[in-house]
């Protein structure tokens, strides 16, 4: 397909409707495929040449994103989510039903063009699971009867906009609420006070509550707002990182759908405090099914008063653009998300300097977690002493916890930190635990002797990532799968973790044939070590804490995949020894063996 000969005119309209922008790339490629279904090389020449960028730029980007694709995809693009929660729920039989309803194979486009099935990683809808994405939209609570459904309509070439709605309906599933999820506001409130309370004032207030990050890292909230306001320049930006690409986490979601006016206040309220004029919200991929919804609130924002020109008073401008991801975990951080914000592939930039001097296209930027501004937004409103009084001396307020596998009431749950996590299992309604990871992929890995362990930044420290697995649960599989996760997710920049993650996952792959021996086991040991000490950023550094608790805690799910010659000793020195003198005759056959083994020849001459 030649896009410069066929679609001209709407590549010059998607290009003036991104303001034919280099920064803009991401979302100008996101509307080129949503014209013609994938990114053929004319298209992204044309591109290069709309914007004035090097070619090489452009398909660097198109190449780096899972949800971007530069091979043709089929007519209907189906991706089952592959988190673990997905696959204890059935989600590999339910993707193999589909390929054999539609008489293709997995990971391939079928021979007409029609459809192509596939994984993807976690889709945040842990709690209705197994799930899928169709053409980028969600389907939860998928079952062999719905699948068969789907294999007709797709056949019967159906637009996906006319499959039954109740197929899309996704549920928050709140149990328990608290500081924040239980608060009632009006509309405007919160700007009042923050404007009452001045930038000076928010900043005192913020600092004085102890907030730290909700998205895991626990960065105090104060000290980042501060020090972006302080930073030279009369230009600053305000981020709300929305990609959170956690397996098992789906709070967020959660907190946009029933709270997106707190968090576009939090948001305001980190404008005001920092001086900024300018705000993105990085919404990941897979909820792209919300951002109609949210466009139309800002929209009606604008309209109030409460986003726009004069909205902080004193004359002071802000305004927010939802900026979509397309499907890189590593865009949680916060550098590499920078990256993507100006259009380039989301790898983690060398730091110093930081984001609150040195962000988005050079200018100061905080960026803050979903929750961490929705609960600033709430301290702007009843000041630091209100956040301080909840919690513990170093967390201080509520945590929302995201609650997925071996539980009654998968879901939502707010708890104050310091919260033993026996009680956060026990609302959710677990029973017989093995085993519980504390931050998805990226956490400890707790045995059911640790439960008594509390939530908080000062025992165990979560990004709100809770998954539970019973003692039926092989929790091989779990650190089979998360290998994998990390594998896929590494953006390469580094040695240590490009490599280390792929060995991890070529060492589960040896166990889960039974081919493995004790010192993989061990290699995967010094991975572990190795990456904690020189990965670049913080995926490298997390990526083998789970795997590290699982070896440990639950040897026994990993010795029974070694290869049955592996307990065997690999070499039996008497034996060799009678070998090589019945061979030779000689009573030194001590010292011949053994120089022809440090010869690496290993054979008698």
């Amino acid at each position: 397909m030649q896009f410069n000969d066929h679609h001209p005119e709407q590549l010059a309209s998607i290009l003036r409707l991104h303001r034919n922008a280099p920064e803009r790339l991401l979302q100008i490629l996101h509307d080129v495929q949503d014209h013609l279904g994938w990114l053929p090389p004319a298209a992204l020449t044309a591109v290069a040449q709309g914007l004035g960028l090097p070619r090489v730029a452009v398909e660097s980007t198109a190449g780096f994103y899972s949800f971007l694709y530069t091979q043709p995809v089929g007519e209907y693009r189906v991706l089952f989510s592959d988190n673990i929660t997905d696959r204890m729920l059935g989600a590999p039989a339910l993707m193999q039903r589909l390929c054999e309803r539609l008489w293709l194979e997995p990971g391939k486009v079928s021979p007409d063009g029609l459809a192509s099935v596939a994984t993807t990683s976690c889709t945040g809808l842990c709690d209705q699971g197994p799930a899928l994405l169709v053409n980028g939209r969600a389907i939860p609570r998928l079952t062999n009867e719905r699948i068969d459904a789907m294999a007709g309509l797709i056949q019967r070439r159906v637009p996906v906009a006319d499959w039954p709605d109740d197929w899309f309906a996704i549920e928050d599933h709140i149990h328990r609420r608290d500081a924040l999820l239980s608060h009632v506001w009006q509309a405007g409130e919160v700007l009042h006070a923050a404007r009452e309370r001045g930038a000076q004032g928010v900043l005192k207030e913020v600092e004085r509550s102890g907030l730290r990050g909700r998205g895991g890292a626990g960065f105090p909230t104060g000290f980042k707002w501060r020090a972006c306001a302080e930073a030279p320049g009369d230009r600053r930006v305000i981020v709300c990182n929305a990609d959170e690409g956690e397996p098992g986490t789906f709070k967020d979601r959660v907190l946009l759908t029933t709270a997106f006016d707190l968090v576009v206040d939090g948001m305001c309220v980190a404008a005001l405090a920092v001086g900024a004029s300018l705000g993105f919200i990085y919404l990941r991929a897979e909820y792209r099914f919300l951002l109609p919804r949210l466009r139309s609130r800002l929209a009606e924002r604008r309209v109030q008063g409460l986003l726009g020109p004069g909205c902080l008073g004193s004359g002071q401008d802000f305004d927010i653009d939802i900026h979509l991801g397309a499907g890189a975990y590593i865009c949680g951080e916060e550098s590499a998300l920078i990256e993507s914000l100006e259009g380039k592939p989301g790898k983690p930039r060398i730091r110093p300097p930081f984001p609150v001097t040195h962000g988005y296209l050079g200018l100061p930027t905080a960026v803050n977690n979903v929750e961490t501004l929705a609960t600033a937004a709430l301290v702007a409103l009843h000041g630091g002493d209100w956040l301080r009084a909840i919690g513990t001396s170093a967390s201080s307020g509520t945590k929302v916890l995201s609650i997925s596998g071996d539980v009654a009431r998968p879901g939502i749950y707010e708890f104050p930190f310091g919260t033993p996590l026996i009680e956060v299992l026990d609302a959710a309604g677990a029973t017989d635990v093995q085993a519980v990871t504390t931050a998805g992929a990226a956490g400890p890995c707790l045995s059911a002797s640790e439960l008594d362990r509390r939530i908080a930044f000062e025992d165990v420290a979560t990004g709100g990532s809770i998954m539970v697995f019973n003692r039926s649960r092989d929790l091989f599989e779990l650190a089979h799968n998360v290998a994998h996760f990390f594998a896929h997710e590494s953006c390469g920049f580094c040695t240590p973790c490009r490599v280390g993650t792929a060995v991890n996952a070529r060492l589960l792959d040896k166990l889960a044939a039974h081919r493995g021996s004790p010192y993989d086991l061990d290699e995967m040991d010094r991975m572990h070590r190795l990456m904690q000490g020189a990965s670049h950023c913080g995926l490298g550094n997390t990526a083998t804490l789970a795997l590290q608790d699982l070896v440990h805690k639950f040897r026994p799910a990993f010795e029974r995949r070694l290869a049955s010659t592996a307990y065997e000793p690999a070499f039996d020195l008497d034996a060799a020894l009678s070998e090589a003198r019945r061979m030779t005759g000689r009573d030194d056959a001590h010292a011949h063996l053994g120089s022809n083994r440090s010869a690496g020849l290993g054979q008698t001459p």
